[in-house]
């Protein structure tokens, strides 16, 4: 056994700082970059993005939509994407929001988590809407091979409290019931669980505990609105994980610029 994803993570932050960078070839983001919204330009855009950042943050986050609506070649790109990055030092948060159950389940984690597949990542997220339990296969396959899971918790979409934040039977809300299950996944990690929540940097109050002892991913940084100040009031000194796409992106489309993008947010992070 190797070491689990939250060690690799707690020690990746050490070393090259908290910021997670994603990389979604957004159709306009490639017009800015005057690219064509082609294979050819996915891949120009993707794999420029991965040498300006995957060297200087701890974590690189593939949408994997944004490849696949280019079909089995998008998907290529991504397979790409996902190599270069780890070579250069990041980790690879798959972001693919699946949730699903039984054997299919078990696909999906095979497909991301199983260092067999070449769409293999040290994380992806997940949906945990179908019931906590229906993680189940992903639990097991992300213990088996030192990966990790990002369960949506709090998003930061407008239409997220409808869900996350209703009362269930014990009166705790939605989101805090899974907070529960992940703090049960993490209990006695050290010096991280592999098991963390995606929980919006504009979300305000979380109104719940977040200290689950496992890694939070925060959306909405930068962009989306979400600041520093943010980050500091609602996660304090809890392991998290801001996570900023297209306001490194459009820096570019010179990689020295995104390099230089990063180490900014990087040091504001942890000034």
């Amino acid at each position: 056994m190797g070491l689990s994803f939250g060690a690799r993570l707690h020690a990746a932050i050490e070393q090259r700082g908290p910021l997670c960078a994603g990389i979604d070839p957004h159709a306009s983001l490639l017009a800015e970059w005057e690219l064509p919204d082609t294979v050819e330009g996915l891949e120009r855009f993707a794999l420029t993005a991965v040498e300006g950042l995957a060297p200087h943050v701890s974590v690189i986050k593939p949408q994997s939509a944004f490849y696949e609506r280019f079909g089995s070649r998008g998907i290529a790109v991504l397979e790409r994407v996902i190599a270069e990055s780890r070579s250069a030092g990041a980790l690879v948060l798959l972001d693919v929001k699946r949730g699903d159950i039984g054997s299919t389940s078990q696909a999906y984690a095979d497909a991301y988590l199983d260092p067999a597949s070449p769409l293999a990542s040290d994380a992806i997220t997940l949906s945990p809407y179908l019931g906590f339990g229906s993680l189940d296969p992903f639990v097991d396959t992300a213990r088996r091979f030192d990966a990790g899971l990002f369960v949506l918790g709090l998003t930061s979409n407008k239409e997220g409290p409808e869900v996350q934040r209703s009362t269930t039977d014990t009166g705790e809300s939605v989101a805090a019931r899974i907070f529960g299950h992940l703090a049960a996944l993490n209990a006695g990690e050290t010096p991280l669980g592999s098991f963390g929540a995606v929980v919006g940097a504009t979300v305000g109050d979380a109104g719940t505990d977040l200290d689950f002892n496992g890694p939070i991913l925060a959306p909405g940084f930068g962009e989306q609105g979400g600041t520093v100040a943010d980050i500091r009031r609602i996660f304090g000194d809890l392991t998290v994980l801001p996570s900023s796409s297209r306001g490194l992106l459009r820096e570019g489309p010179a990689a020295t610029r995104l390099a230089e993008a990063a180490r900014r947010t990087n040091e504001a992070l942890t000034a």
